[in-house]
C-alpha cells in the first residue's frame, strides 16, 4: 500500500519529499548521507526528518502486514465482504483495526459462545431491542434441559453473557472508552502486603495517585518496575461511574425491564471484559510514551557526551586510580598508541608515595608527556591531588576524566584483541587516556547503555533504545567526520555506508599498505565498491592530502564543481580554501544542474571556507574545588564547580568531585520556571552549584543552581520522585454534562439484522 500521503500529512512534509526520501532509503542510502548530500532530492530535510520518514514508513508497513493477515483470516472464515474489506484497508491505526476485527476473530469457548450454543441468542436479541418487553416473560420459552438451560434464570443469565460480549466487541463503545481512559485515567500504586520493608526503595509509591496524562516517564517506569518486582500493585483506570455513564448513554434506549437487563449486561461487560481490555491498552500506550520520553533523554545525553570537546593529538599519561591494588599508569603517544605501562601505589605511606612520585616524574620526562588523564572513580581525587603536588612542568595538563564504562571496554572483545596480554585495569587506563584526546573515538567502543547517561534504560523497549542510540552515534560520528588513517575499526563501523566488515577491511588494508593518500584509494579496499564509496567518502578525511578537498566534507562527486569554480576565478583549488567570499565572488546559479542545486552549492562554499571543521567546542581545562574530595568535606551552603553527568526529566546529576553525584532537582535549576531540564543544562556542561542538602546514610547530595537568595529545599533523587498530589475527583455529573445531547447511534443495528 502506498502510504506516502499519510506520512506526508503526519510529518507535515510534502509527498514529493517523502517519495524521494523513501526511494533513497530503499537504494541503501543512509540517513546522514541523505541529509548531507541529497538536499535537492529531499527539499533539504535534516537527519531528524529523514529518520522520522524512515521510522513511520516502517510502522505503516507493519500495519499493512497486519491488515493482510486480518483479511486472510476474514476470507478463510467466510466473514469478508466488500464493505468490511474497505473498512480494514482504510484503517490507519492498529487499535481501530483490531476493533474492526474483534467480532470476527477466532476465540476460545467463551461464556457468550456457550450461551449461543444453547440457543439463547434470539432471547438476547429480543431483550437488547429494548421495546419494553419483560425478559422474565420471554425466558421460559428458552428453557431446555437437554441443552443445560434448566430454569428461566439460566436463560436470562446466558442472554446477559451474550450481550456483554456484544458490548465488548463494538467499535463505538471501545472508541469512547479508549478516549475516556486516555483523558481521565488515574495511575495508582499501593504497596503489596508485607512488602513495606523489602520494597523500601519504592516507598514514595506506596500510596500514589496521579492523572495518567500528567505522569512523567520516570514515574511511570518506576511504578512499573515496582510492580514487576512484586512490591507494588498498580492500576490504570478512570472512575467506574464515568465509564458506565458512557455505556448507558450509548446503549440504553428505553426504561423498561428489558433495558434494566441490558444495563446489567453492560455493567458485566465493562467489569469482566472492557475494563481489562482498556486498562491493558492504557498500560501499553503509557509505557510507549514513557519509553519514548526516556529514550529521547538518553539519546540527547549521549549526543552531548559523544560531542564533548577533545583535547586533540597530544602525548598523554593515563591513570586508572586505586588504593590497595594501586594505580595503573600508561603512556600513550599522540595517536593513542600504548608505549609503556606501570603500577604505582600513592596514598599508601611515605615510602610508596616517594617511589610513585619518582615513577611519574621519570615517565613524564622519558616519554615527553603533555597531559595526565586520571579516572574520576575510586581514589581519583586523591590521585589528582598527588600528581598535582609533584611539581610537574606547568604546561602539562592534569585533569580528571569521566571513566564510566571503562571497565566494560576493558573486558570487551575489542580490548582483548588490541591488548591480549594486558591486565583489565591497564586496558582501562588506556581508555581513560584516549578519552581525553578524543572522547568520540573512544566512547564508540562501549555499549552506550554502559556509559551512564540514561534513566531506567533497562525498563524501556530495548530494540527502540538500541535503534535510537545507534542513530545518535552514527549522527555524531558522521557529523564530526573521521580521519581514515587514524580511526579504529570500531569508529569506522559507524561511518555512513560502512559496517563492521568494511571497517575491518579498511584497517587491514591500511596496516598492510600504509596510510591512504587519497579518497579514491579507498576503492582498492576489498569489497568496498562504488555504492559504499558514494555513501562513506564525504565523511572520511585524508589529513594533509595532496588534494585539499580530500580533507574536507566536500563529496568527491562535487570535485568537478570546485574545479570549475577555481577555473572561473583563475585560481587553483587550494587557493579557494579558507575563502569566505565565494558566494559573493561567484554566480552560484551558473553551476546548477539537474542534480545539483543551491543547497549543495551553498554547502560547498561554506565547507571551503572552513574545510574539515570540527563542530565540537574547544577543550577547556576544568578543576574541582581543592580540599573537597569526599562527602565529609561538604557543608550546606558551599558553592562548588561541577560537571553535569546526566540530565533526566526531573533534574540533572552533577559531579562535584566527591565520588557521589549530587542532584539538582528541576525546581532548583533556575530562578525562573523550568519545564525541561535539557533547556538549561547539557551533559558534560560545567556549572556552579550550591549544596542545599547532605544525606550521608543514603549517600545523597542535594544541589541548587538558583541564586542564594532564592533558597531551596532538598529534592528527591530519580528513584524517589516527589509524591504527586491526589487528583481531584470529578463531580458525579461531569461526564453526564459532557455526554448530554449526544445523538444515539445504535452500534448493534447491523448485528441484530443478521
Amino acid at each position: 500500500m502506498d502510504n506516502t500521503a499519510m506520512i506526508a500529512g503526519r510529518l507535515n512534509v510534502t509527498p514529493a519529499q517523502v517519495t524521494e526520501t523513501l526511494a533513497l532509503l530503499d537504494q541503501g542510502a543512509t540517513v546522514p548521507f541523505i541529509a548531507r548530500y541529497r538536499k535537492e532530492a529531499t527539499g533539504s530535510l535534516d537527519e531528524v526528518a529523514v529518520a522520522e520518514i524512515r521510522d513511520l514508513s516502517a510502522q505503516l508497513r507493519e500495519l499493512d502486514a497486519r491488515k493482510a493477515t486480518i483479511l486472510t483470516s476474514l476470507e478463510k472464515n467466510g466473514h469478508l465482504t466488500d464493505e468490511l474489506e474497505a473498512r480494514v484497508r482504510a484503517s490507519d491505526a492498529l487499535a481501530d483495526l483490531e476493533d474492526i476485527y474483534l467480532p470476527f476473530r477466532p476465540k476460545r469457548r467463551t461464556k457468550g459462545q456457550q450461551a449461543r450454543e444453547k440457543g439463547l441468542e434470539p432471547l438476547a436479541e429480543a431483550i437488547f431491542a429494548q421495546t419494553g418487553q419483560n425478559p422474565e416473560a420471554l425466558a421460559p420459552d428458552f428453557v431446555d434441559n437437554a441443552k443445560g438451560v434448566e430454569t428461566p434464570a439460566d436463560a436470562l443469565a446466558g442472554a446477559v453473557d451474550i450481550m456483554a460480549e456484544w458490548i465488548n466487541e463494538q467499535e463505538p463503545v471501545r472508541k469512547a472508552l479508549r478516549e475516556l481512559y486516555a483523558k481521565k485515567s488515574t495511575i495508582s500504586c499501593r504497596v503489596a502486603t508485607g512488602m513495606e520493608e523489602k520494597g523500601a526503595k519504592f516507598r514514595d509509591y506506596f500510596d500514589w495517585n496521579e492523572p495518567l496524562h500528567d505522569a512523567p516517564s520516570h514515574r511511570i517506569l518506576a511504578a512499573r518496575r515496582g510492580e514487576r518486582e512484586e512490591v507494588l500493585n498498580l492500576t490504570i483506570r478512570p472512575t467506574e461511574e464515568d465509564a458506565l455513564q458512557i455505556l448507558n448513554t450509548l446503549l440504553i434506549t428505553g426504561d423498561g425491564p428489558d433495558s434494566a437487563l441490558v444495563r446489567k449486561a453492560l455493567e458485566q461487560g465493562y467489569k469482566r471484559l472492557l475494563s481489562r481490555a482498556m486498562e491493558t491498552e492504557a498500560r501499553l500506550l503509557s509505557k510507549e510514551r514513557a519509553d519514548r520520553e526516556a529514550i529521547t533523554v538518553f539519546a540527547d545525553n549521549l549526543r552531548e557526551l559523544l560531542l564533548s570537546p577533545p583535547m586533540g593529538a597530544r602525548r598523554v599519561l593515563g591513570i586508572d586510580p586505586g588504593f590497595r591494588t594501586g594505580c595503573k599508569v600508561v603512556c600513550l603517544d599522540s595517536q593513542g598508541k600504548l608505549l609503556h605501562n606501570d603500577t604505582i601505589y600513592p596514598n599508601m605511606g611515605e615510602h610508596k608515595d616517594k617511589k610513585a612520585a619518582e615513577t611519574i616524574r621519570n615517565l613524564v620526562e622519558r616519554f615527553n608527556m603533555e597531559a595526565v588523564a586520571i579516572g574520576n572513580g575510586t581514589a581519583g581525587r586523591e590521585t589528582e591531588r598527588f600528581v598535582k603536588g609533584l611539581g610537574l612542568p606547568r604546561e602539562i595538563i592534569v585533569t580528571l576524566v569521566n571513566e564510566s564504562g571503562a571497565s566494560i571496554y576493558s573486558a570487551s572483545e575489542t580490548a582483548r584483541k588490541e591488548f591480549p596480554d594486558l591486565d583489565l585495569t591497564v586496558r582501562g587506563a588506556v581508555s581513560i587516556g584516549r578519552r581525553l584526546m578524543d572522547p568520540l573515538s573512544e566512547l564508540v567502543k562501549i555499549d552506550p547503555k554502559s556509559i551512564g547517561v540514561g534513566q531506567y534504560q533497562h525498563d524501556v523497549d530495548q530494540t527502540a533504545l538500541k535503534n535510537s542510540l545507534d542513530d545518535t552515534v552514527v549522527s555524531c560520528v558522521n557529523g564530526v567526520g573521521v580521519d581514515v588513517n587514524r580511526a579504529s575499526a570500531e569508529l569506522l563501523t559507524y561511518v555512513s555506508g560502512l559496517g563492521p566488515q568494511l571497517a575491518r577491511n579498511i584497517v587491514g588494508y591500511r596496516d598492510e599498505n600504509g596510510p591512504f593518500e587519497t579518497r579514491k584509494a579507498l576503492l582498492k579496499v576489498p569489497r568496498l565498491g562504488p555504492k559504499a564509496f558514494e555513501q562513506c567518502a564525504g565523511f572520511l578525511r585524508i589529513v594533509k592530502a595532496q588534494n585539499p578537498l580530500d580533507s574536507s566534507a566536500v563529496h568527491p562527486e562535487s570535485y568537478g564543481i570546485v574545479d570549475a569554480m577555481a577555473k572561473d576565478l583563475h585560481a587553483d583549488v587550494s587557493s579557494l580554501i579558507g575563502r569566505t567570499d565565494l558566494k559573493q565572488a561567484l554566480d552560484l546559479s551558473a553551476y546548477i544542474t539537474d542534480t545539483v542545486g543551491l543547497p549543495t552549492l551553498t554547502d560547498i562554499c561554506e565547507e571551503l571556507a572552513k574545510p574539515g571543521r570540527d563542530p565540537r567546542d574547544d577543550f577547556k581545562l576544568f578543576n574541582y574545588r581543592e580540599g573537597v574530595e569526599t562527602m565529609d568535606d561538604l557543608e550546606e551552603g558551599m558553592r562548588l564547580p561541577g560537571v553535569v553527568t546526566n540530565v533526566t526529566a526531573f533534574g540533572a546529576f552533577v559531579d562535584i568531585g566527591v565520588h557521589q553525584d549530587g542532584l539538582v532537582h528541576i525546581s532548583e535549576m533556575s530562578d525562573k520556571f523550568v519545564k525541561n531540564p535539557a533547556d538549561v543544562v547539557k551533559v558534560h556542561q560545567k556549572v556552579q552549584v550550591r549544596v542545599i542538602g547532605i544525606d550521608k546514610p543514603r549517600k545523597r547530595i542535594s544541589l541548587s543552581m538558583k541564586s542564594p537568595s532564592e533558597g531551596g529545599s532538598a529534592p528527591q533523587d530519580k528513584k524517589q520522585p516527589p509524591r504527586p498530589t491526589k487528583p481531584k475527583r470529578q463531580p458525579k455529573n461531569s461526564q453526564r454534562r459532557e455526554d448530554k445531547g449526544r445523538p444515539f447511534n445504535n452500534p448493534f443495528a447491523d448485528l441484530l439484522k443478521k
